[in-house]
């Protein structure tokens, strides 16, 4: 939701008009940026609650004011602050697994006592269980984003305003073929991304009720649409394939030097090519109102991850997720353990289509979806040493597989438990080590 300007550009932005080819030769250059994978980062989204009790509402005063002590940090992350008052940490890229947990965590332990002091703390669920969306922030890209995002219903309040996830960023790959090739990643994000939508969904409630999802939030984002929350099909050449996309989809905003945005009904960027004229600024910006499931950065962002119970629980999502995309002989493995998934996606691109659905909505009870995330847990617990991955990281995944995986259950299940008033044991260590 905090997205810059510049998320895959590689120079200034000009002021020139561009046509309908230049755009698609900027995005097929810019947004996979191919090598080697040597780099990891991840983005966590927090709710921010009172710390005596969790569910009374936080004025935006009090936000405000927690806020302001929290920019006089000297972080390693950038903090940014999303729409309904969500806390977002953004890492550097890491050189490693291990070095990326050390620098959030670091982070986050700042972040953690600087909030305490005002009474707040963070609290990691994919959607918010107690409270109604109320926008924190006012600002015209959020304002023209609610206008847009409400021409489709409510989802769009609720997923700007009570959700928070845990995104993993990984270099896009070789631009050869191959288990850590661009094209093999592509595919694998869109496939492997159910599988990590249903084993760590943590969202069943929204407004304090249960909704019937575990992911409530991954069903927040396929009601908001396919052209603003959706994926291109992965037929052919993912560059081809994006850059179509990227043309095809709607425009959110106009964006004007005073006064309120103009919000366009149904005008598609390639419509915009022909009918006025885009600047290499308005393109840039346009790829920050996108949210597919995957989106190309130069790196890939996998954004389907709900946020995580615990203060360390982060760690095990961008473990896993980092093993099984950055070890050649997980990535392999992984790669031929979610082929027969494929087949349930078609034909509609994520996160519209039955694959996604089913993993939103069941978690891990879908039988398929459970045999798939055994032999992914018990993968990345495989490739996690080689990756340098510590004894502290690698327990966690390996708690989390006998906790949730092996059973059928995700966290979304603690929290319906709760509800029907069934204790169960607080999850979440100090992984930092």
């Amino acid at each position: 939701m905090s997205d810059s300007v510049s998320d895959c550009t590689d120079e200034a932005p000009t002021r020139s008009a561009l046509t309908e080819a230049e755009v698609e030769a900027l995005v097929r250059g810019i947004c996979f940026k191919t090598g080697p994978p040597r780099t990891v980062g991840v983005e966590v989204e927090w709710l921010v609650h009172e710390l005596r009790e969790p569910r009374l509402p936080v004025t935006p005063e009090r936000l405000e004011a927690a806020y302001a002590a929290l920019r006089t940090l000297p972080l390693s992350s950038p903090l940014t602050v999303e729409p309904g008052g969500q806390l977002e940490l953004s890492s550097p890229p890491a050189a490693s697994l291990m070095e990326c947990v050390g620098i959030v965590s670091a982070d986050l332990t700042a972040v953690r006592a600087v909030l305490a002091e005002q009474g707040l703390a963070l609290s990691g669920h994919g959607t918010d269980p107690w409270r109604t969306p109320r926008r924190f922030l006012h600002e015209p890209r959020y304002d023209a984003m609610e206008a847009c995002l409400d021409r489709t219903g409510p989802a769009g309040r609720a997923m700007m305003c009570t959700s928070a996830s845990v995104q993993v960023c990984l270099d896009a790959g070789y631009e050869e073929p191959g288990p850590l090739g661009h094209g093999r990643r592509w595919l694998l994000s869109h496939t492997l991304g159910a599988v990590l939508v249903a084993a760590f969904a943590n969202s069943p409630l929204l407004g304090g009720a249960p909704t019937g999802w575990r992911s409530t939030r991954q069903l927040l984002w396929t009601e908001i649409g396919a052209g603003r929350a959706g994926g291109p099909p992965l037929d052919g050449d993912p560059r081809a394939a994006w850059a179509r996309h990227v043309l095809d989809a709607p425009v959110m905003c106009v964006r004007r030097d005073s006064g309120p945005w103009e919000v366009p009904d149904r005008l598609t960027f390639r419509q915009w090519t022909r009918t006025g004229a885009p600047t290499r600024e308005d393109l840039d910006y346009h790829l920050t109102t996108l949210f597919p499931p995957v989106r190309p950065r130069g790196h890939l962002e996998l954004r389907m991850i709900d946020a995580q119970p615990g203060d360390d629980g982060w760690i095990v999502p961008l473990a896993v997720t980092t093993a099984l995309f950055d070890d050649p002989e997980a990535a392999e493995s992984v790669y031929r353990a979610v082929k027969p998934l494929a087949e349930r996606a078609r034909p509609l691109p994520a996160p519209h289509n039955p694959l996604w659905i089913d993993a939103a909505r069941y978690g891990l009870t879908d039988p398929e979806l459970h045999e798939v995330a055994v032999t992914c847990f018990t993968t990345a617990l495989r490739a996690l040493p080689r990756l340098g991955a510590t004894e502290a990281v690698t327990d966690a995944v390996s708690d989390y597989l006998e906790r949730y995986v092996l059973r059928g259950r995700t966290p979304a299940d603690d929290l319906l438990d709760r509800l029907r008033g069934t204790d169960t044991r607080a999850y979440g260590k100090d992984l930092r080590t």
